[in-house]
């Protein structure tokens, strides 16, 4: 791990982590708090040691990268979640995945990131993350959940409605189009600098 953090020090790149209070709920419902996971309301977490109360736990998951990295030497070293998200659905074993609490997670994760504030213990350091995935990946192995993480389904159709406008669900053939209104919302770009999605895409 060391040479692989010296190499980003380098070259000037952050510390990427997958943060999912999702895994972390669904591995544990009976003590962790839902609204904590999902950025409600709730009575959050102290942590004695540092003396930080956390409002929820995706914050408290970037700190502890940000802890791990000071206690290696790379205090300095920003951290980026690259990926995290809900399942919108999973099996009668996995808690939590339904759309309701999928549609909470992101939609307060964006609020969350619109604000541009750091975490209790790097308040100046904005938080940036990518909601994990676009799309349903309705062929991947493992459970239920793992298949419905997306916004979209793998037909195209929304998963669920969260904001998104002018879109024209279809088969995901060349019919599948986005008009004129549903980038202007800018509804998950919370990061002006980040470059369109459809430049790249082969309709």
């Amino acid at each position: 791990m060391l040479p692989l953090l010296n190499f980003s020090k380098q070259i000037g790149s952050p510390f990427y982590i997958n943060a999912y209070p999702f895994l972390a709920y669904k591995s544990d419902p009976s003590h962790i708090d839902l609204n904590y996971a999902l950025f409600e309301k709730s009575s959050g977490i102290y942590d004695a040691k540092t003396k930080l109360h956390y409002d929820n736990m995706f914050e408290a998951m970037i700190d502890a990268a940000y802890f791990a990295l000071e206690k290696a030497g790379f205090e300095k070293m920003p951290v980026i979640c690259s990926e995290t998200g809900w399942a919108s659905q999973g099996d009668e074993n996995e808690a939590g995945a339904n759309v309701k609490n999928a549609r909470t997670y992101n939609n307060n994760l964006h609020k969350l990131l619109l604000k541009k504030k750091g975490t209790p213990h790097r308040p100046k350091m904005v938080m940036r993350a990518y909601i994990f995935a676009l799309f349903n990946e309705n062929q991947k192995p493992g459970p239920t959940s793992e298949r419905n993480f997306g916004l979209f389904k793998a037909d195209g159709s929304i998963a669920y409605k969260i904001g998104f406008r002018g879109l024209v669900p279809s088969s995901a053939s060349k019919d599948f189009v986005l008009r004129g209104g549903f980038w202007s919302s800018q509804w998950f770009v919370a990061l002006a600098s980040a470059v369109v999605l459809t430049q790249f895409l082969d309709l």
